[in-house]
């Protein structure tokens, strides 16, 4: 535990802050599998924290392209903001940071190279902008996330980011207001380590498309994706 301890502490100096509540810290680097491996004994871990995050984050991009981008309609604003807060756009802002050499995780997820995991690393990334409310208030998690957000808030707007597929079906579909898409969780296999998402898009009460990916969001992304294609919308690739 005491290499844990000087890995946080190293964190904090990356980050540019010291956490008063160093138990909110260490649980934002907490993933699940570790958790697991410690029963009977309870260990918190982070995806109570992400919850929170994605809201915190929610509201920062969304100030921040409100404020500075005045020229963009609302339409625009919400593609912007989707594409700077997926998870793809998120797992990379945590490899800048180095963030996946922090956590705690299982041997298992361990082994299948859960450090460098998309689903893991965005996640551990919301979880830690929890921690930084927590602790801190609005302006310090603010503070954290503007070098990460405003390049890629200019990437977006340049058409240069990674495309919300799930964004670009929705405004489609809703050209015809009679239309109602909606997502489902079909499966789930393997192991917890290393498991697989399916889901569905319904267009109505009607299956499009499946996808699959190692978190919901990521099969929600890909079935999304799957449905442009069969709608004819190789462009958005």
């Amino acid at each position: 535990m005491s290499g844990f301890g000087t890995d946080k502490r190293e964190l904090e100096r990356r980050i540019g802050y010291s956490f008063q509540n160093q138990d909110v810290l260490t649980a934002a680097l907490t993933h699940s599998s570790y958790a697991n491996e410690q029963k009977p004994h309870r260990v918190v871990y982070n995806e109570r924290l992400e919850f929170l995050g994605d809201s915190v984050l929610s509201v920062v991009v969304s100030q921040y392209i409100f404020t500075h981008y005045t020229s963009l309609p609302e339409g625009d604003l919400s593609k912007v903001r989707a594409t700077v807060v997926c998870e793809r756009s998120l797992a990379g802002f945590a490899r800048k940071l180095g963030l996946g050499g922090f956590l705690r995780m299982g041997r298992g997820e361990e082994q299948n190279h859960g450090r460098d995991r998309d689903s893991i690393l965005a996640d551990a990334f919301e979880a830690l902008i929890a921690a930084l409310y927590l602790d801190g208030g609005l302006e310090t998690a603010a503070a954290f996330l503007m070098p990460y957000v405003e390049p890629a808030v200019a990437l977006a707007i340049e058409g240069r980011c990674f495309r919300d597929y799930k964004t670009v079906l929705q405004e489609i579909v809703q050209k015809n207001k009679e239309e109602q898409l909606s997502y489902q969780l079909v499966a789930s296999h393997g192991p917890d380590h290393d498991k697989v998402f399916e889901v569905e898009v319904y267009l109505n009460s009607n299956p499009v498309a499946r996808g699959s990916g190692r978190s919901k969001k990521e099969a929600e992304q890909q079935a999304a994706r799957a449905a442009l294609r069969l709608m004819g919308q190789d462009e958005f690739e």
